[in-house]
């Protein structure tokens, strides 16, 4: 987008303008009024509220880096570009729907998550050789033609990638000595967090703390370090906690929704007020490579007197995801 986030209410010119055809494009036109002055208003706001709850971001109605992430991913379509393996990563909506398709046809892209990956390209490889494509991992015109010819996208069937992510917690050992988890708070959270890891230390497991602000680099951090679950905390001026895991169209992360279910169940058992689980697709859990987790924690005061109930109730919530992590959600 020509301007730099963030912009918000009262905020005018060129930026706010093309704000408006983006919202426009994926479904959230704004008042005319609005829109003839390039004026970010209420009606902005509300747009982009609406979107931010549509693709399972943090719904402030402001628009932030990753709102004109989104919204400018949510404007591709399959087809608009070649998709390849290339550094940075190819993002994008095109990029979820080439790998519903190919997972609808048994080829394993890996998480549904929108980002053109080794796994993504692995499984687009393999379905040019097995259709009598050339083979060169580009989803171009052909490629996209002989996709939409054998499959639609998948609908009512449960995505290749999570049905093997269940497999592997069937099959994942269940102590936690030596495991390796990473958690991380966002700058609000470093006594909890610290009281957290102590005590998951103390039950034997190797724990990498993260308190780097940026998402991005926690998520980096927590895949270099081949963590197995990441367990992020967050302290929000809300009347009520949220705890979220990765979730998106005809997909979500297994291990995720069934630890959000216990780290949930922590949360309420600390005194605090909390919501089901939510499937989101917050940076931090779509670009971690493992099952992820936030809790957004709140109001701040009952937080503060909660740390020591909060950080034993966590981390038996982790213990007890470990030991059965493919327990069905409580």
């Amino acid at each position: 987008m020509p301007e730099i986030p963030p912009l918000r209410q009262g905020d005018s010119g060129n930026g706010v303008r093309d704000l408006h055809r983006r919202l426009a494009q994926v479904g959230h036109p704004v008042d005319g009024a609005e829109v003839e002055s390039g004026v970010f208003g209420a009606a902005t706001s509300t747009g982009v509220r609406r979107f931010q709850a549509e693709r399972g971001l943090d719904d402030h109605g402001l628009l932030d880096a990753t709102t004109a992430a989104a919204l400018v991913e949510a404007g591709l379509h399959l087809g608009d570009r070649h998709l390849y393996l290339h550094a940075p990563m190819l993002r994008g909506d095109d990029v979820a729907d080439l790998q519903l398709r190919l997972g609808s046809l048994g080829f394993d892209a890996g998480r549904i998550d929108g980002i053109f990956g080794p796994d993504t390209a692995g499984a687009l490889f393999n379905f040019q050789r097995n259709t009598g494509l050339i083979s060169d991992g580009i989803a171009g015109p052909a490629t996209v033609v002989s996709l939409r010819n054998l499959a639609g996208r998948s609908s009512g069937t449960t995505a290749v990638a999570q049905v093997r992510e269940l497999d592997r917690l069937r099959r994942s050992r269940p102590e936690l000595d030596d495991r390796r988890l990473a958690i991380g708070q966002f700058g609000s959270c470093g006594v909890l967090t610290a009281a957290l890891t102590r005590s998951l230390r103390r039950r034997g497991a190797h724990v990498v703390a993260l308190d780097h602000p940026d998402e991005t680099t926690q998520s980096q951090t927590a895949n270099r370090f081949e963590a197995e679950l990441y367990l992020g905390l967050r302290i929000e001026n809300h009347s009520h906690c949220m705890v979220s895991y990765f979730a998106t169209e005809g997909f979500h992360s297994e291990g995720g929704l069934r630890l959000a279910h216990r780290c949930a169940t922590a949360v309420t058992a600390a005194g605090l007020t909390s919501t089901q689980a939510q499937g989101m697709r917050l940076p931090i859990l779509r670009q971690t490579r493992m099952p992820a987790v936030l809790c957004s924690l709140a109001p701040p005061t009952a937080v503060v007197h909660a740390t020591a109930e909060l950080a034993e109730a966590l981390a038996g919530a982790v213990a007890n995801w470990i030991a059965d992590p493919a327990a069905d959600p409580l």
